[in-house]
């Protein structure tokens, strides 16, 4: 019987032998198999890091582009402590809208870049009717500030998105309606009558008339006669008052009329201002060459402007006066001096009058000479005729995590969950009229990325052809 056990024992040793190599072999082969998945996980992230390395080159000359960067996060199973693996990989993009480009001049006065991390706020043209682009209802958001004006009047950047805004009341510079593209006027800035006159200025204590005498007390004075200052009287006029500085005054049509204002001291602290009557005619008898403020062509007083010890003005009240007589275009002019009118002793002024200003609020039509974008993003027009007007608000947003927002064409992006709400305004930066920011993509190191993904995806190769060489080796062991 012993001699009979003997075989049977080898055969049931024989046989577990078998199987511990079949479960070797198969546990090992699983932890083949994992490498070689774990590495094909890491050339698939690898390639999508190339990718969007590639992409980052391609744009790196793109007008606001953002470069995308790549991220990697290990997927770990959940095994035992004790045989706990490092796991597989996977790439995520990562954006970098919140860093800036390069900025540059390009002396085009509608191209904007924006310091910060706010965005334009943008438009798609989905059609036309009449040759005339209809838009989505939905803004799109970007930096690409490359805006040219398009033949109807848009501001359009090179991508073909159109930017939103709110057009300005050229009076109050008020929002009218709420931001839609905006769309510029190429056509004239109407006439506007003027209606005051600014004078700010110091009159001298002693006015240097051409009839000023030291050793005569009162020389540097004048009182006006009843008949006011006709040509018989001008001479004497001229002599004994000091000259204020000339204005252009503008009619409701934009006629210019150009009159001269002269000042004359009348008492130890007081002062009447005349203005040059634009109506004066030689052919009517008593007609005044010279009009004093407030007097116009009847016989009442002229008005006093008055001063204290210490040079400040105290009458008239209110910081203006009526010009009676001085009617232009059918508008009696105010004479404004709220901006500062004093008497002080001026060495500077050789005793003369001091002006410091002197201009009023009419202008002529005018048609559009420059366009300009301010700090704050307002687009404002100058004018042949001198006038400013603000025609445009940009409109801008920000948001609370702008690297969330979702990739478009054209650099823009558009709203997502993760990225918040747009936020409108600036949120502490500025605009830069007339330049423009460039890609932030940098070359140098977009290249040295490559080469450390090239390696990488490589190394992962390296790891698939050795797993490869050591599965035949381990179908070798049954052979």
């Amino acid at each position: 019987m012993i001699a009979k056990a003997q075989p049977f024992g080898m055969a049931v040793a024989s046989l577990v032998a078998r199987q511990n190599v079949a479960w070797n072999q198969k546990v090992f082969a699983m932890s083949l198999f994992g490498a070689m998945t774990t590495s094909v996980t890491g050339m698939r992230a690898q390639s999508y890091a190339l990718e969007n390395i590639s992409s980052n080159i391609a744009n790196s000359q793109t007008t606001g582009y953002k470069r995308v960067d790549t991220s990697f996060m290990d997927l770990v199973p959940d095994y035992p402590l004790s045989q706990q693996i490092g796991g597989t990989v996977m790439a995520f993009a990562h954006g970098t809208n919140t860093i800036s480009g390069s900025y540059q001049a390009t002396g085009n006065a509608t191209n904007m870049a924006i310091t910060g991390d706010s965005f334009f706020q943008v438009r798609k043209a989905v059609g036309s009717v009449a040759g005339v682009p209809t838009f989505s209802t939905s803004n799109l958001y970007s930096r690409r500030g490359d805006f040219g004006v398009d033949r109807n009047g848009y501001l359009v950047n090179g991508a073909g998105y159109f930017l939103v805004g709110s057009t300005l009341d050229a009076t109050t510079g008020a929002a009218l309606g709420a931001p839609a593209p905006i769309k510029l006027s190429a056509g004239l800035v109407p006439a506007k009558a003027s209606a005051t006159v600014e004078f700010m200025g110091n009159l001298p204590e002693t006015p240097h008339t051409s009839n000023y005498d030291p050793a005569v007390p009162g020389s540097d004075r004048y009182a006006v006669p009843g008949t006011g200052v006709t040509l018989a009287e001008e001479a004497n006029f001229l002599k004994r008052t000091v000259t204020g500085g000339t204005v252009t005054l503008y009619d409701g049509v934009g006629a210019p009329t150009t009159t001269e204002l002269r000042w004359a001291k009348t008492g130890p602290s007081t002062w009447n201002v005349y203005y040059q009557n634009p109506a004066y005619s030689a052919a009517t008898a008593g007609s005044q060459k010279w009009i004093a403020a407030g007097r116009g062509t009847t016989a009442a007083a002229a008005t006093d402007f008055t001063f204290d010890t210490k040079g400040a003005v105290t009458a008239p009240t209110g910081g203006a006066t009526a010009m009676t007589g001085l009617t232009i275009g059918g508008v009696t002019m105010q004479l404004d001096f709220s901006k500062g009118l004093t008497q002080y002793n001026d060495t500077s002024s050789s005793g003369g009058v001091n002006v410091r200003s002197l201009k009023q609020d009419g202008y002529a039509a005018g048609t559009v000479n420059d366009v300009s974008v301010t700090a704050d993003g307002r687009i404002v027009a100058s004018y042949s005729n001198g006038v400013t007007t603000p025609l445009a608000q940009v409109a801008f947003a920000h948001f609370n995590a702008p690297n969330s927002l979702k990739r478009e064409d054209g650099s823009t992006f558009s709203e997502t969950l993760e990225a918040g709400l747009p936020l409108d305004g600036l949120n502490g930066g500025g605009v830069m009229g007339g330049q423009l920011e460039g890609s932030n993509t940098d070359i140098a190191e977009e290249f040295s990325k490559m080469i450390v993904t090239q390696q990488a995806y490589s190394a992962n190769t390296k790891i698939i052809t050795t797993v490869q060489q050591m599965l035949q080796d381990t179908i070798n062991i049954v052979r």
